[in-house]
């Protein structure tokens, strides 16, 4: 069967299979380059912005493969829009090349509040940024600790540090406002509910400190107030004032017995000078 190998020299056969070999390998080479697109490119197309099917359909249409390589969030951006491509628009590169796309999520992600009590306006403001979150409003509440944050709020009510929120809700901050140089004479709390006690301190800009609860209570808003510090006048009976931002301290209770025994003094009732008229 194989004479004809055989009963040829070596040196034949050797040349034969040189030029077979040389014919595969140029048979290969020519395949190669059909295979691989040789000398052939294109224009990648610009896809930021576009939707990620409106992408998808645009590259495959160009014979470009395409795939969802990461994803991030910008609440100012479209969602499932391609906010990054690899390569980029106009790039020239060859047909069957992988365009790697980054989208924007489809829903924000959660972020952890941190405890931002007791730290500067300005140091919040970073941390805020670097969260992706937003600085919401901004008020003052007399206090001692000036610029520094009292409370957190979201969506109107006080947050917890811990708290998760959407990436890019607005965190509402209340600072405080130092003390006011300004004196006003300390108003009668006694004998109000302890509801009614907390708005006249806020509306004089005086803060609420340590409460004493006397007896039972059940529900504190409803409970009276039985003593006050400071109190209105001092024991020569002479009016004692008070600067907004101070504490107030309040006993309250639910004794009838107790909150029948106030003697509940006058108001202090400011005299205008004549500059004042």
């Amino acid at each position: 069967m194989f004479q004809f190998i055989t009963n040829r020299s070596f040196f034949v056969n050797l040349l034969i299979a040189i030029v077979i070999g040389l014919l595969v390998v140029f048979v290969f080479f020519q395949l190669l380059d059909r295979i691989t697109q040789h000398g052939k490119y294109i224009k990648v197309p610009e896809v930021k912005g576009k939707s990620v099917d409106e992408a998808r359909n645009l590259l495959e249409q160009q014979g470009f493969q395409v795939e969802v390589q990461d994803s991030i969030y910008y609440d100012s951006l479209p969602r499932l829009s391609v906010v990054k491509q690899s390569p980029v628009a106009q790039e020239m590169v060859k047909i069957n090349r992988t365009i790697y796309l980054t989208i924007n999520r489809a829903e924000p992600p959660l972020v952890a509040l941190p405890n931002f009590v007791g730290q500067t306006y300005r140091s919040v403001l970073l941390q805020l940024n670097a969260l992706g979150l937003k600085l919401g409003d901004t008020s003052q509440r007399p206090d001692f600790a000036v610029g520094s944050v009292l409370e957190q709020i979201y969506n109107g009510n006080q947050v917890k540090p811990g708290t998760k929120v959407p990436m890019g809700s607005r965190v509402s901050l209340v600072l405080g406002g130092g003390i006011k140089q300004t004196e006003l004479p300390v108003p009668v709390l006694l004998g109000l509910t302890f509801a009614e006690a907390k708005v006249l301190l806020e509306s004089n800009d005086l803060l609420l400190g340590a409460v004493v609860v006397d007896g039972a209570v059940a529900d504190s808003s409803a409970a009276f107030v039985i003593r006050q510090n400071p109190p209105v006048r001092d024991e020569e009976g002479r009016p004692i004032r008070i600067r907004g931002g101070q504490l107030v301290d309040l006993w309250i209770s639910m004794d009838r017995s107790k909150i029948d025994s106030i003697q509940r003094p006058k108001p202090v009732i400011e005299q205008k000078t004549e500059n004042e008229y």
